[in-house]
């Protein structure tokens, strides 16, 4: 049958408009990468290799105008007839782009470093993150190295802004930051961790360039490198801490209400109030501890008060040494592993490794964190786990944690993400933190499905790694809408947890500075929960575990209210 000249019209427009979102998707990338060329590097994108982030004010302000402009382009594509991946692919950049110009209005910039992000912190870390495969990469972060002290300037006249607005961190964290930058800048330039690519040259290095890759590498670090940390280091400690805000929680901040509002809707991917979220995380609490209530009583306790007391007294239950905690570590992905067919239908290509915090962050690190592998498969996904003083470590939650940060947790679902070849690069690279970690959290849970956790006191652990999450609804809450002190945090995680003492206080600090992040884990995994039971119940016979979980991972990190429709249709589809 003859095609209408009216449906080859229709037929050309929806062609043209798919093909000018796809350009439209990669013109976008392409310039966030640009401005941001050491995350093009980690990804494995050398184009930009040589080149450096700015990192001042006027560049800051230069990407808001940016997105701005992009926001108008993607708007004036019209979707109809497009495919639901495609018109998500939209709806998607729409929101990223909308929450990156919202969160300008609170200039993020003008407060830039904390004891667990900043560049004084991103930028020792970040040779461990490329890999060195020509005398080119060598030479090309030898240009980086030398831009350091620039892009330090940058950070210090961005903080002193800050500081004339009253836009500082809480004091008493300060000092750690100056600590941090202190023990690199002190550092002999051959152990610091700007020489690390000296370590092992590859084959395709020539022994007549190493000699001089290695004498430059050195000069950089102690001419550049080094000077600019010891610089960066007083500055905070002399000038910068002594102004930092004696409140701890963000409503002390300018239009601090709105601050914390504006990250509690990002973080949560919801429109729950901060005083819903309070609610929630108190019945989760109780519901918690009336679970692990049950466990106690399996382990022969009559209370959660005198289990934790033998536990916190039980030598068995610590790490003997680092390299005990990294082989727990690997025994649990290990034997994980074996058991995802059962759970899954897609497993991930990129390969897992374990590896131990680097020191001159593990005193104020988490217990483990997770660094996504580059998607051309040349760095495996990496556990991070921390190994300082071994003995200050409980092994109790060790287990959960291995399936959180590895196998099905964010290994499994990012590197997923990051092979679906039908998602733009921004969906495979990005991420919702109700999403990511809401399903790193649901995975922990996952062990006990296929039968782990087989030592009572390991799912003690589970439960206790729960309970975490549920405090953070509280306490985050607690911190910067219900103006608690850190005191009251502290008081409330002994009052509800038996958690390291270490731990504790680290994990306060976090909130402190990272406000409203610690609320998706808990908002996220109750949401998936909540579809897996809805799907079991609709589809009865019919539901399948496997399906559920290719389904829930298929389409990368979703907002909320996103992945409901999506396994609604899915649910319907049956």
């Amino acid at each position: 049958m003859p095609m209408h000249a009216a449906d080859e019209l229709s037929a050309a427009s929806l062609d043209k408009r798919r093909r000018a979102l796809q350009l439209l998707l990669k013109e976008q990338w392409d310039d966030s990468l640009r401005r941001a060329p050491e995350y093009a590097s980690i990804l494995g994108d050398k184009r930009w290799n040589d080149q450096s982030s700015d990192l001042s004010e006027a560049a800051a302000l230069a990407n808001v105008e940016q997105a701005r402009k992009f926001l108008k382009r993607f708007e004036a594509i019209d979707t109809t007839g497009f495919s639901e991946q495609e018109k998500l692919d939209k709806e998607l950049m729409l929101l990223d782009l909308r929450n990156d110009i919202e969160d300008a209005k609170f200039t993020p910039w003008l407060m830039p470093a904390t004891q667990m992000s900043g560049f004084h912190l991103n930028a020792a870390r970040f040779p461990s993150m490329l890999s060195f495969t020509s005398v080119k990469d060598y030479d090309d972060f030898l240009t980086r190295m030398h831009t350091m002290p620039k892009q330090f300037a940058q950070t210090e006249a961005n903080m002193r802004k800050g500081m004339s607005r009253k836009l500082m961190p809480p004091k008493f964290l300060l000092g750690k930051v100056a600590a941090q930058a202190e023990q690199i800048a002190k550092m002999e330039p051959e152990k610091s961790p700007f020489a690390m690519p000296l370590a092992k040259f590859p084959e395709s290095v020539p022994e007549s360039e190493r000699a001089r890759i290695r004498a430059a590498f050195l000069d950089a670090i102690s001419k550049d490198v080094l000077p600019a940390y010891a610089k960066f280091s007083r500055f905070v400690r002399d000038e910068y801490a002594p102004h930092g805000r004696t409140e701890v929680g963000v409503w002390s901040l300018p239009d601090g209400a709105a601050r914390y509002a504006l990250r509690v809707r990002h973080s949560t991917t919801t429109n729950m109030t901060p005083e819903q979220i309070h609610q929630l995380g108190l019945q989760q609490v109780a519901a918690l501890e009336a679970e692990m209530l049950e466990v106690a009583k399996g382990l022969g306790f009559n209370d959660l008060a005198s289990l934790n007391k033998s536990i916190e007294a039980n030598p068995d239950l610590r790490a003997k040494s680092r390299e005990q905690i990294l082989d727990l570590y690997r025994k649990y992905e290990s034997q994980m592993y074996a058991k995802l067919p059962e759970l899954f239908g897609r497993l991930p290509k990129a390969k897992l490794e374990v590896v131990p915090i680097e020191p001159f962050r593990e005193q104020s690190a988490a217990g483990a964190d997770y660094n996504t592998g580059a998607p051309d498969g040349s760095r495996p996904g990496r556990i991070n786990v921390n190994t300082y003083d071994p003995p200050s470590h409980k092994t109790i939650t060790m287990e959960s944690t291995a399936y959180h940060e590895g196998v099905p947790g964010h290994h499994m679902q990012l590197s997923i993400q990051q092979e679906l070849p039908e998602l733009p690069d921004f969906r495979k690279q990005g991420g919702y933190t109700a999403f990511v970690e809401g399903w790193a959290l649901y995975s922990e849970r996952l062990g006990r499905e296929v039968g782990f956790y087989e030592n009572p006191y390991n799912n003690y652990g589970r439960l206790q790694d729960e309970m975490l999450r549920a405090i953070r609804l509280v306490v985050d809450t607690g911190l910067h809408y219900k103006k608690w002190t850190r005191q009251q945090v502290v008081d409330y995680f002994h009052a509800h947890s038996a958690q390291d003492e270490m731990d504790i206080q680290n994990e306060t600090d976090r909130y402190i500075v990272w406000p409203g992040q610690a609320l998706g884990y808990k908002i996220g995994q109750l949401k998936i929960i909540e579809l897996r039971e809805k799907a079991k119940r609709e589809l009865g016979e019919k539901f399948d575990i496997r399906q559920f979980h290719d389904e829930v991972l298929g389409a990368g990190a979703l907002p909320m209210n996103v992945l409901e429709e999506r396994i609604n249709r899915w649910i319907a589809a049956h």
